[in-house]
């Protein structure tokens, strides 16, 4: 039997331990050092997404309302020409966070989404714009609803076959926008502000 050898445990642990810290050092060093620029692509991406479900703007104004926080879309003329709402919804695959924008003549114009780790092939196809412009129609009151089949009625949006758990979730991120932008302008919110 071998004897037992502390020096044997030793020098693997410490090796080990040093290899951690190094690594632990680099990463927290790379961290630091792309902070800034990974927020900076982050404002950049929000920006460019803002632009595209709110087309008819050229500037983004951030405001808050009770818990709510949203961005006042503003043409070159500085007419308010609606507002961009981000909301989250549990999808299949996790948390699926969708950019909503809603023209000032209360409709949706355009759909984005911003992060989601559905299944590819199924639900990530959630951005696709086959399914996103369904939403661009018609604004109904009370939200859309989700049919798998054929949708027959303006309010209802077709879910995307095998994938219905994420195609409910862009439909309820969308609704919930929908209802955020309700409680502003009710709330006495001008829509020309």
């Amino acid at each position: 039997m071998k004897k037992f050898n502390l020096k044997d445990i030793l020098n693997p642990t410490i090796s080990l331990f040093l290899i951690c810290l190094i690594v632990t050092l680099l990463l927290a060093g790379t961290n630091i050092l792309t902070k800034t620029s990974i927020h900076d692509q982050k404002v950049k991406n929000d920006e460019s997404s803002k632009k595209v479900v709110l087309p008819t703007a050229t500037l983004f104004n951030e405001k808050s309302y009770e818990d709510i926080t949203y961005s006042v879309g503003i043409n070159n003329d500085g007419i308010v020409t609606g507002y961009v709402f981000n909301t989250k919804a549990k999808g299949y695959g996790g948390t699926i966070e969708v950019m909503t924008g809603i023209s000032s003549d209360s409709k949706v114009s355009g759909v984005t989404i911003i992060s989601q780790n559905e299944t590819p092939g199924l639900g990530a196809n959630i951005k696709n714009n086959g399914f996103k412009s369904q939403f661009y129609t018609y604004t109904p009151q009370g939200g859309f609803i989700l049919k798998k089949g054929n949708a027959s009625k303006d309010n209802e949006i077709n879910a995307i076959t095998g994938a219905t758990i994420s195609s409910n979730a862009v439909n309820s991120a969308v609704n919930e926008a929908l209802s955020l932008y309700e409680k502003i302008i009710s709330s006495g919110g001008n829509i020309n502000e």
